[in-house]
């Protein structure tokens, strides 16, 4: 499975780069403006943190044409850009249109299986299965997530499932057994899987045996 960070802090993509575990960034709209930089520097620099990574970049307008301008700008900035496109009717024409012509596209919002089907046929790199905001609602955000790479599977699409909007680790083994292809997250519930009460309790009786022999890896 791949990880991506969800943010538009630099900061936080440079914590999650060190770990170098990371495939890729996802950024929306609310993130670029939370970061307090402009789109296209913020975008760069985090390219230039995740060399080999898919960095998605969103584009704002709702009406086809100016989507177009704005996908085509986005993706010249940058081999490693993903255009990231709202789940709606122009957004899936143009999905078609950039797949037509090589480039690569993310697209976002997606809640059901029919939705993410239309995203499959458009031609998405990657379909975004929001799940933490169906839970909000009472509702199971993963049965989407499970149905949707059933879908992808049994017709042979060459879409990615990547599950969005992840609230807490279980999210995260629940895509996994779903098959999901990668998890995207903010870099607090990232940090949280390194975590385990056990690992804990064993590194310190580990650690707690070793100095009480006196024993040391570099000598001097």
């Amino acid at each position: 499975m791949k990880i991506f960070v969800d943010t538009g802090d630099v900061e936080e993509i440079k914590q999650a780069a060190a770990w170098g575990i990371i495939d890729g960034v996802t950024t929306n709209p609310s993130l670029i403006a939370k970061s307090g930089h402009g789109f296209k520097e913020t975008v760069l620099k985090i390219c230039e943190l995740v060399p080999n990574g898919d960095i998605s970049a969103e584009v704002v307008a709702t009406d086809y044409d100016q989507m177009l301008k704005e996908a085509l700008e986005v993706s010249s900035w940058h081999p490693n850009i993903v255009v990231k496109v709202p789940l709606i009717e122009p957004g899936i024409s143009l999905v078609k249109t950039l797949a037509d012509r090589g480039i690569r596209t993310n697209v976002t919002l997606v809640f059901s299986v029919t939705q993410a089907l239309l995203a499959a046929k458009a031609g998405a790199t990657y379909i975004s299965n929001f799940v933490g905001r169906v839970d909000d609602i009472s509702g199971d955000g993963m049965e989407a997530v499970a149905a949707t790479v059933d879908m992808v599977n049994t017709y042979g699409y060459d879409s990615e499932v990547l599950v969005a909007s992840i609230r807490h680790p279980l999210h995260i083994v629940q895509a996994i057994e779903a098959g999901a292809h990668v998890c995207t997250m903010p870099l607090k519930i990232m940090s949280m899987m390194f975590k385990h009460p056990l690992t804990d309790k064993g590194l310190k009786q580990f650690l707690d045996d070793w100095n009480k022999a006196g024993l040391h890896i570099l000598e001097g």
